[in-house]
């Protein structure tokens, strides 16, 4: 996984290095040139418009300057407050302000050239990704670790691809990191030859009269990855109904008080999903939160389970066994009765830990934390997953995944695949096509 520092940890990180101030910005120059030369595919005769600024980020681009020049670039160096015409170059590189930059600077306008940016583009938050102004870059160079801004927010956009070298800063200690493919290697759950179909039996609360969909989309994404046995229930409908693949067993709940039916046999399944379309019913509230304090094992809340969970949560810490929360942004709101957007990062830490569970905040990157506030993030995913019923497939598939051993983490794989199989897909995905999807995806992931 790819460490993700923040502004005022890096500053940390830097303070402590055995190496010299002049010594990184000597190394962190250096990838700044290398880069540009890739971009401009050789030296003799390019032209280069370096925006430097005063501070490190500067020095890091006069660097490559010197550098480039050396290659027989022709770098004209150019002061951020004076910056005009980027016209007459082949590349620009920004390196105007760095990660520490707060607020908005004299814009020039976007070069028909590529842009490097330097650390993060200039006039983005490297904490929280949001864009107070800044040239939109082809490549940035970030140097020992991501930045929060990178991965949030307009940051990804702004950024273009990443490349984070190593300039000799030791990361060791990060609190978050990025998930890659290279992980899913690690995470993924594999079955052993004394396993049967109980070993990892999923059992589903979801769907209402008129909403089994979400019921069948989480229990068939269940089942494709890697549950061994998967029962579904919806309260209020008759089982069989054609929303289910044939291998999901269902189970009527036709009385309204149906916690205790639920909890009768919650032995025999390693974790429960609740809460996709189950509607808000003040009954249903009061029936979804007696299984959420009273189930033994892993649960998994999501959707109506949240919004329910919100007005009351207690329940959660009187419960035995561990808790996956999913929510999204507004769901999130209500948890915590405040917006994530302003630190999203220690947000997500910050409930995770007030509340004991591991907490996946869903986004274009998707924030996942335990109560240690140990982090992972994964952008995976791109815009075919912003569609109806996608969450349900991904609270299936955490069900399946989910390890006690490592909750982060196996709650991380389950957002990265269903991540990987969305960006795969052609426009106009429905959340239906994907769990048919997931062993292609699987598949491309192993043979990396």
């Amino acid at each position: 996984m790819i460490p993700i520092v923040t502004p005022v940890e890096m500053t940390e990180i830097d303070r402590v290095s055995p190496s010299t101030q002049a010594e990184l910005i000597e190394r962190a120059g250096f990838a700044v040139a290398r880069e540009a030369l890739r971009t401009l595919g050789g030296g003799y005769g390019r032209r280069v418009g370096l925006i430097a600024g005063k501070g490190n980020n500067g020095k890091d681009g006069l660097v490559a300057a010197r550098l480039l020049r050396k290659r027989g670039v022709k770098c004209q160096v150019i002061d951020p407050l004076d910056v005009t015409d980027l016209g007459n170059v082949d590349l620009v590189i920004d390196a105007a302000y760095g990660t520490g930059f707060r607020g908005a600077w004299s814009l020039p306008e976007q070069p028909s050239a590529p842009v490097i940016a330097v650390d993060i583009p200039s006039g983005v938050n490297a904490l929280t990704g949001t864009d107070s102004g800044s040239l939109q870059a082809e490549k940035t160079v970030t140097f020992a670790a991501l930045k929060p801004g990178l991965l949030l927010d307009a940051g990804p956009q702004k950024a273009g691809s990443v490349v984070v070298a190593d300039i000799g800063l030791e990361i060791n200690d990060a609190r978050s990191h990025l998930f890659e493919d290279s992980d899913w290697q690690v995470a993924r759950k594999v079955r052993t030859k004394t396993d049967h179909k109980w070993t990892n039996a999923v059992r589903i609360l979801a769907g209402s009269p008129g909403m089994q969909g979400a019921c069948g989309l989480a229990a068939k994404a269940a089942l494709r990855a890697g549950a061994g046995m998967v029962v579904a229930s919806t309260p209020g409908s008759e089982p069989g109904n054609n929303s289910h693949t044939t291998e999901v067993v269902t189970k009527p709940l036709l009385n309204e008080n149906w916690a205790q039916e639920i909890l009768s046999d919650s032995h025999r399944y390693r974790s429960l999903l609740i809460g996709p379309g189950l509607g808000l019913a003040e009954v249903m509230k009061h029936q979804i939160l007696e299984v959420i304090e009273n189930w033994p094992g892993p649960i998994v809340v999501d959707a109506d389970a949240i919004t329910a969970l919100a007005g009351d949560l207690s329940c959660l810490r009187k419960r035995a066994g561990s808790t996956i929360l999913t929510p999204h942004d507004a769901e999130f709101d209500r948890l915590t009765n405040s917006a994530a957007r302003t630190d999203r990062f220690q947000a997500v830490r910050n409930l995770a830990r007030n509340l004991d569970a591991v907490v996946l905040l869903k986004g274009p990157t998707t924030l996942i934390s335990d109560p240690s506030e140990n982090l992972v993030a994964v952008n995976s995913g791109n815009q075919n997953l912003a569609t109806a019923g996608t969450g349900d497939v991904l609270a299936g598939m955490i069900c399946a995944l989910y390890d006690k051993e490592n909750p982060v983490r196996s709650v991380a794989a389950a957002a990265h695949w269903h991540g990987r199989t969305g960006a795969m897909a052609h426009e106009g995905l429905l959340a239906s096509d994907l769990p048919d999807l997931l062993t292609i995806s699987h598949k491309m992931m192993v043979s990396k």
